[in-house]
């Protein structure tokens, strides 16, 4: 059947419409729950089952949809620990919705924050963050860590300054750590995880990361487009780094309000013993 050049033009621009559409006005808005069961040998019967959601990359101020659907799966899935993996304000206004978000996606036993290049950029890396998650009930770690005891077993988190902006220092991050404690290691860029870390030869049971926002518009036939600092990473697991990593589709956008064959992500993590 011969199609004219104008019902062709004009389903050219019927395609192009509903794929403005999905990019624009569905997929930013939606999140998936993606659940993943992390084995460990040796992992302490304590912590088997323990479920930890992560949380990155929403960006406010914009992204409210987003960030109210992340906050729809964490009031219903009642994580043990929510995990903030920086990116999580592009400005200072945007901090009392950082604060606020971070108040009401809190987990049952704790809940964890770290920094990523956008809060550099947006100068609340320091007093700014420190005093909103303060106020929330976050643990705020900046290569530091914190340790939470379940059923006298210890998990502890180990939060690393952004390897973008920042200083990411995992020997000092490590100074408090117990010996036998269980280590979860937390960066917003995974290009962290590029090689082994130097003067360190523990290894977390799992590494946590975002920043990429897994390519956000995906386009058929193209390389994802990725920001400085991802490295060869792009999004799910990776089993041949120094210990298993984890890359985040993240919750928002950036620079543009779209996304296309790519949607947001909230990944939640369920320790078993291997």
């Amino acid at each position: 059947m011969k199609i004219s050049r104008r019902r062709f033009l004009a389903g050219v621009g019927a395609a192009g419409a509903a794929i403005g559409a999905d990019a624009f006005g569905y997929e930013p808005h939606r999140v998936l729950l993606t659940r993943h069961d992390v084995l460990v040998a040796g992992l302490p019967h304590a912590l088997d089952g323990l479920r930890i959601a992560q949380v990155t990359d929403v960006h406010f101020p914009g992204n409210q949809i987003a960030a109210r659907a992340a906050l729809e799966h964490l009031n219903r899935e009642r994580p043990d620990i929510v995990i903030l993996t920086g990116d999580m304000t592009e400005s200072a206004g945007g901090m009392t919705q950082v604060r606020d978000f971070a108040a009401e996606s809190r987990g049952s036993l704790a809940t964890i924050a770290i920094l990523g290049n956008w809060e550099y950029f947006a100068g609340v890396q320091g007093d700014a963050s420190r005093v909103a998650y303060r106020q929330a009930g976050v643990h705020f770690l900046v290569n530091d860590a914190t340790t939470v005891d379940v059923g006298g077993a210890p998990l502890t988190f180990v939060g690393l300054d952004d390897a973008v902006s920042g200083r990411p220092d995992i020997v000092a991050a490590r100074r408090s750590v117990a010996p036998g404690s269980t280590e979860i290691w937390l960066v917003h860029a995974p290009i962290f995880a590029e090689k082994p870390p130097h003067g360190v030869a523990a290894r977390p049971v799992m590494l946590l990361a975002g920043h990429t926002h897994g390519g956000q518009i995906r386009l058929p036939l193209l390389p994802a487009v990725k920001p400085v600092g991802s490295g060869r990473f792009l999004e799910g697991w990776y089993r041949d780094t120094f210990a298993p990593l984890y890359v985040s589709r993240g919750v928002g956008t950036t620079t543009i309000p779209a996304r296309f064959r790519c949607p947001a992500e909230l990944p939640i993590f369920t320790l078993r013993v291997a």
